[in-house]
């Protein structure tokens, strides 16, 4: 049985519709990213999960317990869902220590004095801070801080921990390292994790599965490699990874293939449409590290003039144009001014 359950929920703000019939499945032990940029409504999915808002329709389950269901009109408060939630802020109180600030949804449960000290000291030895207790948040860093706020949703073993954009307050570096210490820790204690982030770097870094969301609907859900290497929609391959969005037109389609024109040359690439008949509005959407320098003509190839570099470090990220479109690759090989040709391998182009 699915540790969280969501089926056909719809919320309004007034007379604007923010989710509009979201299905999903959560497994036990998984940890779910709700991805999506701003206003996609992933937030407003996490809060009512929390029991922080009220949808208008739809059902929430958790271990087959309904927590929400509008039609039977159940609707627990938060504190009767037993689920740990993770604010963007940290919301820590800067006048408790760090010991009291995670022992406060204990003592609000009235567990004894005894109980609270060892799920405390357990709960932050589990984060990495078991000599820390003492201190106050503003003697401590950003990625401290938030590791606080992670062992305060964690003290009293949720079956469920929320967490709204937890790294978004970190720099770069402490991102990268939070991403592989939150996951180590969750899927160590085997509990299911609700993530949500508009960094899709960061859901294909820390997710067993991705729910892609947008204008209040759920897009594509599936596990990372999925979302990456075999989108849905034009949104989808769009939104995942660095892309060419070319304008293409399409001249024919056999066996899951279109073969299509970019300016006067031919490429196959894959279809994703779904008939109908050819077009000149097309799309080719081709990930950047995917197209090749190559040494000359050939199948799948088109003579490009190049405009200009960066340096990334590892590799080079060249620009070149194509008639009046731009096309970007990653390369080891450092190029100059003048015409070069770029393999579009037909498996990789995807046409919708």
């Amino acid at each position: 049985m699915p540790k969280l359950v969501i089926e056909d929920l719809h919320l309004r703000y007034g007379s604007v519709e923010v989710l509009k019939g979201i299905d999903a499945r959560f497994e036990e032990g998984s940890v779910v990213c709700l991805l999506g940029r701003s206003g996609s409504g992933k937030t407003t999915l996490l809060r009512s999960i929390a029991g922080l808002e009220e949808p208008s329709h739809g059902s929430i389950r958790i271990d087959g317990r309904p927590v929400f269901d509008a039609r039977t009109k159940v609707n627990l408060p938060p504190e009767r869902r037993d689920l740990g939630f993770v604010f963007q802020s940290y919301a820590l109180w800067p006048h408790r220590t760090v010991s009291e600030n995670v022992a406060y949804g204990l003592r609000l449960r009235g567990e004894s004095k005894t109980g609270i000290g060892t799920k405390v000291q357990a709960a932050l030895e589990g984060v990495g801070l078991g000599a820390l207790g003492e201190r106050y948040p503003s003697q401590l860093s950003g990625g401290q801080q938030q590791r606080v706020a992670i062992a305060r949703a964690l003290v009293y073993e949720p079956p469920v921990i929320l967490l709204d954009e937890p790294l978004s307050n970190l720099d770069a570096k402490l991102r990268e390292e939070a991403r592989i210490w939150i996951r180590a820790l969750i899927k160590r204690l085997g509990i299911t994790a609700v993530f949500v982030t508009h960094d899709q770097s960061e859901a294909l870094a820390i997710a067993d599965q991705i729910v892609l969301l947008d204008g209040g609907r759920l897009i594509q859900s599936g596990t990372p490699e999925e979302l990456y290497e075999r989108p849905a929609t034009l949104f989808a391959s769009e939104f995942m990874g660095t892309n060419n969005t070319l304008n293409v037109g399409v001249v024919e389609r056999q066996g899951g293939r279109a073969r299509v024109t970019l300016g006067q040359h031919p490429l196959w690439g894959t279809d994703r449409t779904e008939g109908g008949a050819a077009r000149e509005d097309a799309k080719g959407v081709i990930r950047i590290e995917a197209v090749r320098l190559v040494d000359g003509a050939g199948e799948n190839r088109i003579p490009v003039e190049y405009e200009t570099s960066i340096y990334l470090g590892n590799q080079f990220e060249h620009l070149f144009r194509c008639g009046d479109q731009s096309l970007r690759l990653l390369s080891h090989q450092r190029v100059g001014p003048g015409t070069h040709w770029v393999e579009c391998p037909p498996d990789r182009l995807w046409v919708f």
